[in-house]
């Protein structure tokens, strides 16, 4: 890991449900602590409006948030890359740790569907989460 404070970022193709959600879980229950970045292969015009109402649900606003598109420098920055189950293909780094989570795909699902998605997301930050925190210096 850094010097400083752990870095982990997330990675599925419109960068629009699921990397959007997992980083604004992981930014609501980190804080500061760990340095949050998110992006996409092919990243989507908008976050996906269901995802919105479903974080906005459990008090954690990402509208600010906007996809991104997955760069290089970006993974190379990084101390963990997590990608959505999505089969992006990202660069590889000795010393990274790489994990790959499967999720369902919000896109083009209501809110009920993204629910279950948005829990399950929370519940894998959590334990990253306590693992990050236990490994840093």
């Amino acid at each position: 890991m850094s010097d400083d404070k752990p870095s982990v970022l997330f990675v599925c193709v419109h960068n629009a449900g699921r990397s959007q959600m997992a980083a604004g879980w992981l930014r609501h229950l980190a804080g500061d602590t760990v340095e949050v970045r998110s992006a996409g292969s092919a990243p989507a015009e908008t976050i996906n409006p269901a995802a919105v109402e479903a974080m906005r649900e459990v008090g954690i606003d990402i509208t600010d948030q906007t996809p991104r598109l997955l760069a290089y420098d970006t993974v190379e920055a990084s101390d963990v890359v997590i990608t959505m189950g999505c089969g992006d293909v990202c660069p590889a780094f000795p010393g990274k740790r790489y994990e790959d989570w499967q999720l369902d795909d919000p896109a083009g699902k209501g809110v009920e569907a993204v629910r279950p998605i948005r829990d399950a997301i929370r519940t894998r930050i959590e334990t990253l989460l306590a693992d990050l925190l236990s490994t840093t210096p």
